[in-house]
């Protein structure tokens, strides 16, 4: 899988390529609650046809019908780039679908310019982390490297926001657990990569998408080389695999770094690692174990829900607790 603003991009690039007229638009405000978050892309064509989503649907609806000839003689103009806000009364938020009075803010990119966007999908494509920075006044476009993510920035003039590689999960362990948090994290937009070097799990694996590895477990982690986009998560119940992978993954810039195992076992794993590897309670404060919110799970699947549930609350910046 690939994240979803290089699928929404690399559409408007084929579409302008085939001479389609096309508008983006970019989510770069909310107030209250949104159903989709800032940086939101969708590309809309002139006949109706759109990749992406601002929002639950009503408004993507709204957008075809004034800006398309789906529905009528609507048409997308040559214009500036147009701000256009969503949910300003009760009843337009009623009307959107947007939950308790939220409002959101779209800019609006019409006819973006071919060359800077297929310059943004090739880079995009390679694996590069860009920044976009658009003249709101012109439309005009800038591209610029980037060196770790940063929040969206619009201020009325300008819009600046870090596109680049999807958020990636390595899991250390092949079992029926890692199959179900594998599963859950693709249809998160997340690339997966697991790592096994049992030669019994290799065959069982069933979940199709992810990147296998049999290397050792740090040296699974150091290939991967995690940055703040990237998680992972040991899984295997065999410390010998985990813990590798753990003290690696520990010193590492990635968001998130979970184990597997029972209360006693964290604990324990804890003191081995301050006992044997110079660890620290502070290095270990990073430990997410045991891995998951509780909500009392028993099942392979229930566990990987918790264990799903943490990661993107982490993710998204909510306080777990």
């Amino acid at each position: 899988m690939e994240s979803v603003d290089v699928r929404v991009l690399r559409a408007a690039r084929d579409w302008l390529v085939a001479g389609h007229r096309l508008m983006l638009a970019t989510v770069v405000k909310t107030w209250g609650s949104s159903p989709r978050p800032l940086g939101s892309m969708m590309a809309l064509r002139e006949d109706g046809r759109c990749v992406g989503s601002v929002s639950g649907g009503c408004i993507e609806d709204d957008l075809v019908h004034r800006y398309t000839r789906a529905y009528g003689d609507g048409a997308i103009p040559e214009s500036a780039p147009e701000l256009v806000r969503y949910g300003v009364t009760a009843d337009e938020a009623h009307r959107f679908g947007l939950p308790c009075g939220g409002t959101l803010e779209l800019l609006l990119e019409f006819a973006p310019e071919l060359e800077a966007l297929d310059a943004l999908v090739h880079r995009l494509e390679s694996g590069q982390l860009v920044q976009r920075t658009v003249d709101c006044a012109t439309g005009a476009v800038t591209l610029s490297a980037a060196s770790a993510p940063e929040s969206l920035h619009f201020d009325g003039a300008t819009l600046s926001s870090t596109l680049g590689p999807q958020y990636r999960l390595l899991l250390i362990g092949a079992g029926s657990l890692a199959e179900y948090v594998a599963t859950m994290a693709l249809f998160n937009d997340f690339a997966v990569t697991v790592c096994d070097p049992r030669i019994e799990h290799r065959g069982a694996w069933s979940v199709d998408g992810v990147a296998f590895t049999t290397e050792m477990p740090d040296d699974a982690v150091r290939a991967l080389r995690p940055d703040s986009r990237t998680c992972i998560v040991a899984l295997s119940h065999d410390p010998k695999l985990d813990d590798m992978a753990l003290l690696e993954a520990l010193h590492s810039p990635a968001f998130y770094v979970g184990a597997i195992g029972s209360r006693r076992n964290a604990a324990s794993r804890r003191q081995r690692f301050i006992e044997h590897f110079d660890e620290t309670e502070e290095s270990l404060s990073r430990l997410h174990s045991p891995v998951g919110l509780y909500i009392g799970s028993k099942t392979p699947g229930e566990i990987a829900v918790s264990v799903m549930a943490q990661l993107l609350a982490v993710k998204n910046g909510v306080n777990t607790g």
